[in-house]
């Protein structure tokens, strides 16, 4: 059972009707509890079980972006990019996992993924967050060898559907902790691989597991280091691939 947790958007707001429309949408979502828009800061927070891709989605249907600024408590959000480590891949980035601990022993992932071939894929959590050659580097499955009485890993996610589309989402939850996998990878691959990885193809993608900022915690809208805005950075990771 998935427990309610909170995320936070940077939404572009003009009056009380975008409230209102944004609000709309969201509510016709399952799991949705609650959402609290703020005018003058432009964020939206909103409580439930939803995913967060189908939050954005939600509010992308009403015309106008958003982005996610921050989910569950302090210390217990974390985020992958996803990446191919294929030589003469273009635009490298084909996917995002969101990570939002919302109990002391349970821990959602919203994995995205775009550009794939279409079939089964399976996402697992790697030993080691050395991904300097792609899936190769990132080890075996976390846990795999400390499993007893043949219970699966808990580095053993789950699978995704990709369609014809070359895109797929799910949500998938796990009983671990966010601090436990911080520093570890991701990897998502058509290959139900046991052990580590020998080599590295387009439709496998990995990535680095870092801690994302909690509710509240990120509410910045101009970066320090680039002086850019977050909408700057927004088109120019769309660019790149990020969903």
């Amino acid at each position: 059972m998935i427990h309610p947790f909170k995320t936070l958007f940077a939404v572009p707001l003009e009056c009380d009707s975008c409230i209102n429309d944004v609000t709309k949408s969201l509510q016709r979502l399952p799991g949705i509890l609650n959402v609290d828009a703020d005018l003058v800061k432009q964020l939206v927070s909103v409580e439930g079980t939803a995913a967060p891709s189908a939050i954005v989605s939600a509010i992308q249907s009403t015309g106008r972006d958003a982005i996610l600024r921050g989910s569950g408590n302090p210390n217990s959000a974390a985020v992958a990019i996803l990446e191919t480590y294929t030589p003469g891949i273009a635009d490298p980035v084909r996917g995002l996992v969101r990570m939002v601990q919302v109990s002391a022993k349970l821990t959602i992932l919203d994995l995205t993924i775009r550009g794939l071939s279409p079939g089964t894929y399976h996402a697992t959590v790697r030993a080691t967050g050395d991904i300097s050659q792609g899936a190769a580097s990132a080890g075996g499955i976390w846990e795999d060898e400390e499993v007893k009485d043949n219970e699966p890993s808990r580095g053993r996610l789950g699978t995704v559907e990709v369609g014809l589309t070359g895109v797929g989402t799910v949500l998938l939850d796990k009983p671990v902790e966010v601090w436990e996998i911080i520093g570890r990878s991701i990897v998502v691959s058509r290959y139900k691989e046991e052990g580590k990885f020998t080599k590295n193809d387009p439709d496998t993608i990995v990535g680095v597991i870092a801690r994302s900022a909690g509710v509240w915690e990120n509410e910045k809208t101009v970066c320090s280091c680039s002086g850019k805005n977050i909408w700057d950075e927004r088109k120019e990771n769309v660019g790149r691939g990020m969903v």
